[in-house]
């Protein structure tokens, strides 16, 4: 069995203002799910999203279904 650590980045539209998440996107495939952190506590809990919920979301996000921040 692989172990496979999670690659985590912000988003480039992140303007380091400190309210950021950051994805592992690349246990997706191999895994099936996106984990999530708060950008400021590394350390801290990791949503493990599935793969399908956060794809719905970013499709969400792009749509304009959550309204402007």
């Amino acid at each position: 069995m692989t172990t496979e650590s999670p690659c985590w980045f912000k988003s480039s539209y992140s303007s380091n203002g400190g309210d950021c998440i950051e994805v592992a996107v690349n246990l997706a495939a191999s895994r099936g799910v996106v984990p999530v952190r708060d950008s400021k506590n590394l350390s801290g809990p990791v949503l493990n999203t599935s793969a399908g919920a956060f794809a719905s979301f970013v499709v969400g996000v792009k749509a304009g279904q959550f309204g402007a921040v």
